[in-house]
């Protein structure tokens, strides 16, 4: 029992629940290793009761929490929940973020938004307490109307300009377009972060080095305005790696290659170099200049680690001794050494964020609701920038995960180092914060991967089996908070990936504050009645409504049974195939007829009209917003990410492909009658055969 308490005091949970009715006790081991990563010794039962003691003593004598959450206009009239207990006489005082002092009596539902300085003195004490208060909008801002947009891996979608992958100038043509031409509120894309260099590069979008800044490789080389002024040797040189770039694209447009993401850097780094050597005009250097200044120390830190890596190599276990440090004397001196490296990564930071930019004035200017939206990774990896910049806000020895569930009975381990709930609190959340402020720089709404882990995450111990790990608790009331707060100073609105097992509670909370879910049309079924498909008229309006994701099988597999069958050859079907088929096929028969009852689909309809069918369901739905997966758009069978799987499956290397699997190009998307057919069916209007000109959309309020 003193272990359970200690464990309790520090959020790490001792027990679990895979299910209702159903209790999965947490190793002992497993615990005192977590609380180990939280600086707390567990090891023995005579450490056990000597942590116990200096916590329950730390917290008996403390005044102030860390962190305390002002809701606007959701407070009740007297003091917050965290300052109820304390004692009578204490006299309060706000630092408000302009400097602005109030005082006792302070009206707490009033204050204003921001991060402000709560600091408490109690009758006879000579010191006072200081801790952070964090006052948010009650409800993150929302779409002003429901609106259709379309889903997309950027990486997938290659136009006749991209260096062999898709790129941000990609990104800009197709909101544009969409915007123009389709009515579209919105383009969801992949998460843009910073990748681990190495070869080859791990391709998954969701095990960056950085989520804090975007990566480079995304850069349409072309657009960088110095580019149109290289001549000479130089400019013969860019029109070499222009050419090469072109073989990379034809080689995935024409011949069926895949996405060689690491070929395309290669390419746009000695590019980008060359491109480099022109001086920036006085308002370009200045534009830059304000970059630097705004992004400060963790720009400072995100590009010596860059350039520490082009030196040392991505591998932090050979670098030399000192350097694992980023504020040590060893790694100052290398960052002086390597200057001229540290401010060309600084440089590429900045490119990538102006072509960001751009790529939301032009969704902006195409008449969009909401704009782009940007996805927020769970984590980074473990030798990455991030990690590397802040070691003291990741635990130790540990990886973040998932327990095991129906769907992997060995549970997942993702390999990403937790956030410390501990380190966030005592900083004020200060590495959230800056992470939101920087992914909302440019979105018009944040998708949150797994955002159940605002509240919760599954800790791995290194060298244990995912089946041994533990849920630890973070703050979610601060954590809300601060997603509110920048969302509301971004205008931006928030989307959860809510789907797999969630904690009770969590999918209210989350309505409560104005976060929309994940709603996937094969799971949205009547689960405590009739378990037929849910009607549309009782989908819930706060999420976005679509038929697959990135890690599920396109429309077309689904109805056709593909997905069954490219199981099957990859070994991966937990039953055998002719059951796996029947029930597949079960459940797609049973939504065809549901659709027919609703006369949404014709008897007889091809897939291409059974696809149409689908996302006209979707249009009936209350979802503030629904979304086209874009490969579903031109009956493309194969899976971005196929969970499970490693190099058995080319795991997001894929173009956008038509249903005969021959990869298609943006310009051809973009001509495509049944990309135009199944728009129609989302705008609710007749095909255009030109484009309309939009009129300015309505931001998220």
């Amino acid at each position: 029992m003193t272990l359970a308490r200690l464990a309790a005091l520090h959020g790490v949970a001792t027990a679990y629940s895979p299910s209702p009715g159903v209790t999965v006790p947490v190793p002992d081991g497993t615990v005192a290793a977590v609380l180990g990563a939280l600086d707390v010794d567990a090891s023995t039962p005579e450490a056990v009761r000597a942590s116990l003691a200096a916590t329950e003593e730390v917290r008996a004598r403390r005044l102030l929490p860390p962190t305390v959450v002002v809701w606007q206009g959701d407070e009740p009239s007297g003091r917050p929940r965290p300052l109820a207990a304390l004692p009578s006489g204490t006299a309060l005082r706000i630092t408000l973020e302009d400097g602005t002092a109030v005082t006792s009596p302070v009206p707490w539902a009033d204050l204003p938004p921001g991060v402000h300085t709560l600091t408490a003195r109690a009758p006879g004490d000579r010191e006072e307490a200081r801790a952070t208060l964090i006052a948010a909008p009650a409800r993150v801002p929302q779409p002003s109307a429901p609106c259709h947009g379309i889903l997309v891996q950027l990486y997938s979608l290659l136009s006749a300009r991209s260096w062999g992958m898709g790129d941000l100038g990609d990104l800009r043509e197709l909101t544009d377009w969409a915007g123009r031409a389709h009515g579209c509120g919105f383009v969801q894309v992949n998460p843009l972060h910073a990748a681990v260099p190495g070869t080859p590069t791990d391709p998954s979008p969701y095990r960056p080095s950085s989520r804090r800044f975007p990566d480079p490789v995304h850069v349409r080389v072309e657009d960088v305005p110095e580019y149109a002024y290289v001549t000479g040797a130089d400019r013969a040189a860019l029109d070499e790696l222009a050419a090469r770039a072109g073989e990379l694209r034809d080689g995935v447009l024409r011949k069926g290659e895949l996405i060689d993401r690491d070929a395309v850097g290669v390419l746009k780094r000695q590019a980008l170099e060359i491109v480099r050597r022109v001086p920036l005009g006085p308002g370009r250097l200045a534009a830059f200049e304000d970059f630097r200044a705004a992004q400060g120390r963790a720009l400072e830190d995100h590009a010596t680690w860059c350039a520490l890596v082009d030196r040392y190599g991505s591998d932090r276990s050979q670098w030399p001794e000192g350097l694992h440090d980023p504020r040590s004397a060893a790694t100052a001196r290398a960052a002086a050494a390597l200057a001229d490296r540290v401010a060309f990564h600084t440089w590429l930071a900045w490119l990538t964020d102006q072509q960001l930019a751009a790529a939301a004035r032009a969704a902006r200017d195409a008449g969009m609701a909401v704009g782009v939206v940007h996805d927020l990774a769970v984590g980074v990896h473990p030798d990455g920038a991030d990690a590397w910049a802040r070691p003291g806000a990741y635990a130790r020895e540990m990886s973040v995960g998932a327990p095991p569930d129906a769907f992997n009975a060995r549970g997942q381990d993702w390999g990403l180092p937790p956030w410390r709930p501990d380190a966030l609190a005592a900083s004020g959340y200060a590495p959230y914060r800056e992470l939101l402020g920087s992914l909302f720089r440019h979105a018009g709404a944040l998708r949150i991967d797994h955002v159940m882990g605002l509240f919760r995450l599954w800790w791995v111990p290194a060298g244990l089996p995912p089946t041994d790990g533990t849920y630890v608790r973070y703050d979610a009331e601060a954590m809300l908070a601060v997603l509110a707060l920048e969302a509301h100073r971004a205008g931006a609105a928030v989307i959860g990936e809510d789907l797999g097992t969630v904690e009770p509670g969590v999918r209210e909370t989350l309505r409560r504050r104005g976060v929309s879910g994940t709603s996937v049309l094969w799971f949205e079924r009547d689960w405590e009645g009739t378990r037929r498909p849910l009607p549309p008229g009782d989908w819930r309006a706060g999420c976005v409504a679509t038929a697959t994701t990135h890690d599920l099988p396109p429309t077309a597999a689904r109805l056709t049974g593909d997905h069954v069958d490219l199981r099957h050859r990859l070994g991966l079907l937990a039953r055998p195939l002719d059951e796996e088929r029947a029930e597949a096929a079960e459940d797609v028969a049973e939504w065809l007829a549901y659709l027919r009852e609703l006369g949404l689909l014709r008897p007889g309809a091809d897939e291409e009209e059974q696809v149409q069918a689908l996302y006209r369901f979707l249009r009936r739905t209350p979802a503030r917003m629904t979304g086209l997966w874009l490969p579903d758009a031109v009956g493309d069978r194969r899976p971005q990410n196929l969970p499970g799987t490693w190099d058995q499956y080319p795991n997001w290397r894929l173009p956008v492909a038509g249903a005969d699997g021959r990869p298609m190009s943006l310009e051809e998307l973009a001509a495509s009658p049944r990309l135009r057919a199944l728009m129609a069916v989302l705008s609710g209007r007749p095909e255009r055969a030109e484009p309309r000109t939009a009129p300015p959309g309505a931001r998220c309020v």
